[in-house]
């Protein structure tokens, strides 16, 4: 198959780009800066639109941002392969588009809550492709995945590998919780049996690892990867959200956001993806996926 991919030059866009290419697909990359319409090839066979504001760690960003890039430039693309040849459409949104928090199990029949600017600017632009009609004969996909990771990814856990690699006990041990992931490897397993099964219904669907982790049982695995035993340290949780509020007004690896990640429950469910495609598991399990990337972090040190 002939594919397109936007954002092709960032941490999904390139793994993705890989596995495709690894699968015999030919793949097209496609900027959306300048004039990017007469780039683009409306006989490809589907267009995998990952270019998007990510959410911004520090809240700096300008909302108006969000909704300039994830939403109206997907509008944008979108109107164009409604009257193209194009026959499929992958929109990465995010569970964030739906949900910030989550006290059980995010599946897609959650009633959408976003908070940020960037989750709402992911569920506009949702609430639009979702209202238009689909010719005869095309598809469109809209992937809400969890926190990504894989080699080259920068995110929270090279800021936990970082820690457990200096030796440093792990010090928010106190707080329980259970949090889901996703390798770049099952994302990108995800993304081409969609392609290739033309069964697959157009529709909403969620991208999760099989197994949820608790942070502890991440530290455990980081340490798995460095053949190393983990250390936990037993502070206070009142302490540590102090240390984390101190964050939010001067310059210090921890602040209430990158707590908050770390330490609350956010569990995705992947059954429905999974059932549309007839699968049991994913090819790496979510410890497996961790330990993949953290081996990547510590060869690329």
């Amino acid at each position: 198959m002939k594919i397109t991919i936007t954002g092709a030059s960032g941490f999904v866009g390139k793994n993705l780009s890989i596995y495709l290419k690894n699968n015999h697909h030919s793949v097209e990359t496609l900027s959306l800066r300048g004039d990017w319409l007469s780039k683009l090839d409306k006989n490809t066979d589907a267009i995998i639109h990952l270019v998007g504001k990510a959410h911004d760690l520090e809240n700096v960003s300008d909302d108006s941002e969000y909704f300039k890039v994830n939403r109206d430039l997907t509008i944008e693309l979108f109107n164009e392969f409604l009257n193209s040849e194009v026959k499929d459409f992958f929109f990465f949104s995010s569970v964030k588009a739906v949900a910030d928090t989550a006290d059980g199990v995010i599946d897609e029949n959650i009633i959408p809550e976003p908070l940020t600017a960037y989750g709402k600017s992911k569920f506009e632009a949702e609430n639009y492709l979702l209202a238009q009609k689909i010719p005869e004969g095309k598809r469109l996909f809209i992937i809400r995945p969890c926190m990504i990771h894989g080699s080259g990814n920068k995110g929270n856990l090279n800021l936990l590998y970082k820690v457990v690699e200096k030796g440093i006990p792990w010090p928010l041990s106190a707080f329980e919780n259970n949090r889901s992931f996703l390798s770049i490897d099952n994302l990108s397993y995800l993304v081409h049996k969609m392609l290739i099964n033309s069964e697959i219904a157009s529709g909403v669907y969620h991208f999760a690892d099989d197994q949820s982790l608790s942070t502890n049982q991440l530290i455990v695995a980081i340490n798995k990867a460095l053949d190393r035993k983990a250390k936990f340290l037993s502070i206070p949780k009142g302490l540590i959200e102090t240390v984390a509020k101190c964050g939010d007004v001067i310059n210090f690896p921890l602040n209430s956001e990158r707590l908050k990640k770390l330490t609350e429950s956010y569990v995705v469910s992947n059954k429905k993806i999974k059932t549309a495609l007839n699968i049991k598991q994913l090819p790496l399990s979510a410890e497996e996926g961790i330990i993949k990337t953290i081996k990547s972090f510590k060869i690329g040190s």
